[in-house]
């Protein structure tokens, strides 16, 4: 990305949430690289203030060290400055502030520096959210829902700020097919179609049912699971497949309905996958998403899976979405009571599918084998792909819940000889079947995510020659080499190497 893309951020102080979080999904993955590309290509940035859950201070500065600025993330601009001159850039413009967005005010209980922050505060970037698909409902809901609507009402008592921008997710979408265009959703909006979601209703719920399970004496355990179970019930009602698209959504209609003048951005990324080019290829934290299916078929593990081959992997490199934020940010700052939503996605301009990147895995892995702990080569066995969830069902009754079935009539007769094994076995089967549960919307999607609006923003840029071809156009990327040369040995060495 060209410096003069950052230029807007000169003297300008920054909110961030999101930026910390111990191997993060996607959405905390792409505020470190956000925050990296500012501190390397604006040292000039007012301030950074970065939200971090912590008790104190000292708490939120020990665990962004750790879990932000320690990262191999941070080496160009180490050796670019320096490790004294970095620690001193870090300490001069990097504000820790514990906190916590579910709470009034973001759960900042320090006065001075939150008038600090209300007096100083030109643009907030909110990436904080919890992105288990099958969190707990009263989780899910005052993190990604009221978390939201906490951010904004902080940002508008902020007395300079002039933009929220908020990374949702592209599969708030649901389980639609076809192009799916770049809309905000209306305040109550479904997707089947039903009476309007009332938000502080569904709160409402929560606070009762979590006052039933206490009255009945539940466990912690037993509440978790009941949670749990509301969240995909309450979710599934409306149109959702789970509570983490559901909550996300719901967060993202409080910022439409209660902006006011704040102009608001939402960026909705796909699935996000290591670094394309900037600040170097490859860099990754955690195995996520697609990357899982990789890993397993490396490993040998991966016999079967559940996905269309024909159907396009949506993907976006990280560094290629903390580019849009910046962008689209300075599109969009001072744009008084305007609400525009990015698809920051690969599938409607240049698709990769399944079946690419299975090819492409066996000739990385054929080319460069993964050791097994005695130190020989894995090779991998073919693996047999499923298109539907009756197929998947039918070949794993066969192929592994049969086979468990005579496994447990074992440990009932021979209990010394067979009763462990059954139990390690049938965990792991039914933990398999319980992710392929709540991952069958995202395999098996069959939607097209437009970015019309980043699109124009492109070609807008270039037409002022300010366009930078590794900022976010994607039709840069041929998707065989990115995962042969860059993503794969990348996820070798950044993930699973750890």
């Amino acid at each position: 990305m060209e410096p003069n893309r950052v230029q807007f951020l000169e003297n300008r102080t920054l909110l961030v949430t999101g930026a910390s979080g111990f191997l993060a999904k996607g959405i905390f993955f792409s505020a470190k690289v956000f925050v990296e590309r500012i501190l390397r290509l604006q040292p000039n940035v007012k301030r950074l203030y970065l939200l971090v859950r912590a008790s104190d201070k000292k708490s939120a500065e020990q665990r962004l060290h750790s879990e932000v600025f320690e990262k191999d993330l941070f080496r160009v601009l180490r050796k670019n400055i320096g490790d004294e001159s970095l620690s001193a850039l870090i300490s001069e413009k990097v504000v820790p502030v514990p906190g916590d967005i579910s709470l009034n005010n973001m759960g900042v209980t320090d006065s001075n520096l939150l008038q600090d922050m209300v007096q100083e505060i030109d643009l907030v970037f909110h990436a904080a959210a919890t992105t288990r698909f099958d969190e707990r409902y009263d989780v899910a809901l005052r993190i990604n829902t009221f978390g939201a609507l906490n951010v904004l009402n902080f940002a508008k008592k902020c007395v300079k700020s002039q933009l929220l921008l908020h990374v949702s997710t592209a599969y708030v979408c649901g389980e639609r097919s076809g192009v799916i265009q770049e809309k905000p959703f209306a305040f109550g909006e479904t997707l089947n179609g039903r009476t309007k979601v009332d938000i502080e209703t569904e709160m409402q719920l929560v606070e009762q049912k979590l006052k039933s399970l206490v009255e009945q004496g539940c466990s912690e355990e037993e509440t978790k699971h009941a949670m749990k179970d509301l969240g995909t019930k309450r979710a599934k009602l409306y149109g959702w497949p789970d509570p983490y698209v559901f909550t996300k959504a719901m967060g993202e209609m409080f910022l439409g309905q209660y902006r006011e003048n704040m102009p608001i951005v939402i960026i909705r990324p796909t699935m996000i996958t290591s670094t394309f080019l900037d600040p170097f290829p490859g860099w990754i934290e955690g195995v996520r998403t697609v990357d899982s299916v990789v890993v397993a078929y490396g490993k040998g593990v991966l016999k079967c899976f559940l996905v269309d081959q024909k159907v396009a992997c949506d993907i976006i490199p990280v560094d290629m979405v903390a580019n849009a934020m910046i962008v689209t940010a300075d599109e969009h700052f001072h744009d008084l009571g305007s609400q525009t939503v990015y698809h920051v996605a690969s599938s409607y301009q240049n698709p990769i599918v399944y079946k690419q990147i299975y090819e492409v895995s066996v000739r990385y892995f054929m080319k460069s084998p993964l050791l097994s702990r005695s130190g020989m080569p894995i090779v991998p066995k073919a693996t047999l792909f499923l298109s539907t969830m009756a197929m998947f069902r039918l070949y794993t009754s066969l192929r592994f819940k049969f086979p468990l079935q005579v496994l447990r009539l074992l440990s009932i007769t021979f209990p010394l000889q067979f009763g462990d094994k059954y139990e390690r076995h049938n965990r792991k089967f039914k933990m398999a079947m319980r992710l392929v549960k709540f991952y069958e919307p995202y395999l098996l999607f069959k939607g097209i995510f437009e970015d019309q609006n980043l699109e124009t923003l492109r070609i807008k840029n270039e037409a002022k020659e300010m366009h930078d071809l590794s900022g976010f156009n994607l039709i840069c990327i041929d998707w065989e080499d990115y995962f042969m040369n860059t993503h794969i040995p990348g996820l070798v060495t950044h993930a699973l190497n750890k």
